[in-house]
């Protein structure tokens, strides 16, 4: 029997009745990139001092082919096109001048990245000049118009699919404000005419239009010229379009990375705020944490894959047992009987809704109750529109000076959250942090791990910290406070662990059959540099002395009074058991007959306590991390 092992392997999002798989595809984007090659494009683009000088076409190739390495791990699924208009060669469907569509081999116009497409369009500059060429389109004498033309091709290329099933785009870059700036007369009015109905064509069949205008620091890109009308902004929002510096590589790398990934919201839900007001909310997840797949299991000799089935045996006849098990509670020399139906109703303590109860003060939360990531939440978009008609609560429900107390209803861990209001941060380059409320899961009294008592004995005087070690202390994380921090600082690829940075790393030199893999800059490592520095390590000398005094090489497993500590003899005594259980067992036969799965958690915790590794996750991870350990 033949197998497809994109069957086997294929992890459950790309399941077609899966729920994230459809969400995925009703999400698909279609986006032709739509690059100015005219002469000007390869002008230098005045850098500043220290900076190296670059051309705006390559500051334009260079955004577009990081975008495309990125996308190809992030939503390859998505489907691109690579159009460049003002050329001195044609290649497109239509047979356009100036608009070439740049392609490769088994790929069709618009089609998803692929790694024959990056590793050649990383090489467009060296050969730009020889295959394609740059003129400019649009001269005075004659009828032709490459901007209007390249808006048809794109066009074009964005039939596939329909406005409802995938988002349509097209990002123009250019550092031209006026390309109709050559042309006088009669002949300018009818080619800004046409070229704009060709844009408004292509916005009613649900295609947007964005500009990345590249500028100077000695000349603005000024919008107003043609591409305010283009792109339809007027009023407040021509006065807000703030056009990126082109010179700066990072500016526009953030700015085209903010346009192509968008959050993808986690699930929506019910605010409920008072009876008979409610709103729909997108939840947001901003920390994902990333765990083991689910691990399949392989017959050896067929290799196919092992379902398993689980039967219950009537322990009187030995019979099967073919209805659904019930669950009893014993109660006054009775078993009350309980279907798997009533359980789950008896356990349901909400429908799964936010609940609003009541508003405290901001002080009231505490950075220790926030144990584990909080969620984004803003209004969906079709409640966005009405939310300000809340006048009577939105001033409170958004105050950021106060925690919003509320019940999340879940059937399996019901909790109080908080919820706390965030304003929206804008720059120079556009948003940094968007608008709404963070919600911050507050812990129960059992989440709290209570402080282990050290000093048994009550008659002994506790240690505290003195006045000095306070000061010293306060002083040393004065030091190392990062002063203004945020998440957004950094960009994605750059918060990943650096294993997983390598990995992806290897991946693209593979893929891209690169003799080299590009180097890593590990965002999550301490600043080696910053903790050298000449006030941090004087702070922290002084912190040890204070403390430590001139023995500062003392073992912590010991009390002020030089005996053991009675959590450091807990901590031994678990690891020697631990050690002597795993004696037991015949680990290697184990692991090669695949029966570590039919250990027990606590079972599988020996090995790991007993060599030192990390106990936590469920039993896939620990069976991995064995496996891994014994370096099978």
């Amino acid at each position: 029997m033949d197998l497809d092992p994109d069957d086997v392997f294929r992890d459950d999002e790309d399941d077609p009745e899966n729920d994230f798989y459809q969400e995925r595809v009703s999400g698909k984007e279609l986006v032709v990139y739509l690059v100015d090659a005219s002469p000007k494009m390869f002008t230098s683009a005045c850098p500043r001092e220290g900076q190296k000088d670059e051309t705006y076409f390559h500051i334009a190739v260079s955004c577009i082919a990081q975008s495309l390495k990125t996308q190809i791990i992030n939503r390859s699924y998505d489907e691109i096109a690579i159009c460049f208009f003002n050329t001195r060669e044609k290649k497109n469907l239509q047979d356009l001048n100036g608009v070439y569509v740049f392609n490769v081999a088994e790929r069709e116009y618009l089609d998803r990245p692929t790694a024959r497409l990056i590793k050649e369009f990383d090489c467009i500059e060296e050969s730009y000049s020889k295959q394609i060429g740059s003129q400019y389109g649009i001269l005075s004498g004659s009828r032709d118009n490459s901007l209007y033309n390249a808006l048809w091709v794109a066009q074009a290329l964005l039939r596939k699919g329909s406005a409802k099933t995938a988002g349509k785009r097209i990002l123009l870059f250019t550092n031209e404000d006026d390309p109709f700036g050559s042309i006088k007369g009669v002949t300018k009015i009818d080619m800004t005419r046409t070229t704009l109905q060709r844009a408004k064509d292509a916005q009613d069949l649900g295609i947007s239009i964005e500009l990345l205008p590249l500028s100077s620091p000695s000349e603005d890109f000024d919008v107003s010229l043609f591409y305010a009308e283009l792109l339809g902004l007027e009023g407040d929002e021509l006065a807000q379009f703030m056009p990126l510096a082109g010179e700066k590589f990072e500016d526009m790398n953030n700015q085209l990375r903010k346009r192509m990934f968008k959050k993808r919201k986690v699930r929506r839900m019910t605010f409920v705020i008072a009876n008979g007001l409610s709103i729909e909310l997108n939840m947001y997840a901003l920390i994902r944490p990333t765990i083991p797949g689910t691990i399949t299991w392989l017959d050896s000799v067929t290799n196919l894959p092992l379902k398993t089935e689980r039967s219950f045996i009537c322990a009187d006849t030995g019979a099967l047992v073919h209805e659904p098990a019930k669950r009893f509670q014993s109660y006054k020399n009775e078993d009350i009987k309980f279907s798997v139906e009533e359980l789950s109703e008896i356990k349901r303590v909400s429908s799964g809704h936010l609940r609003l109860l009541g508003f405290k003060p901001i002080d009231y939360l505490r950075d220790y109750h926030n144990l584990r990531p909080s969620t984004f939440v803003f209004p969906s978009d079709e409640e966005y529109a009405w939310v300000s008609p809340l006048s009577g609560h939105s001033d409170d429900i958004l105050d950021p000076l106060s925690e919003k107390v509320a019940f999340f209803g879940n059937s399996t861990h019901p909790q109080l959250v908080a919820l706390v209001a965030q304003d929206e941060i804008v720059n120079s380059g556009g948003q940094v942090e968007p608008p709404g409320m963070h919600m911050i899961y507050l812990p129960y009294s059992d989440d709290i791990r209570h402080i282990e008592e050290l000093h048994t004995d009550t008659n002994a005087m506790a240690p505290r910290a003195t006045d000095d070690q306070i000061s010293k202390a306060t002083a040393l994380m004065r030091r190392v406070d990062l002063k203004e921090f945020s998440v957004c600082q950094f960009s994605n690829p750059g918060m990943l662990p650096a294993a997983l940075q390598r990995h992806y790393a290897v991946i693209q030199a593979l893929a891209l059959e690169e003799d080299e893999m590009p180097e890593i800059k590990d965002e999550t490592t301490p600043d080696e540099e910053g903790m050298a520095r000449l006030g941090v390590v004087k702070a922290l000398e002084e912190f040890k002395l204070s403390v430590y005094g001139e023995n500062d090489d003392e073992e912590n497993d010991f009390t002020g009074n030089g005996k053991t500590s009675e959590a450091s003899r807990k901590r031994k005594a678990i690891a020697e058991n631990a050690v002597k259980e795993s004696a037991n067992y015949d680990w290697t036969d184990l692991a090669e007959n695949g029966k570590l799965k039919d250990l027990t958690v606590a079972e599988l915790k020996y090995y790991l306590t007993a060599h030192k590794l990390p106990v936590a996750g469920k039993k896939e991870a620990l069976v991995s991390r064995i496996l891994n350990h014994m370096g099978k």
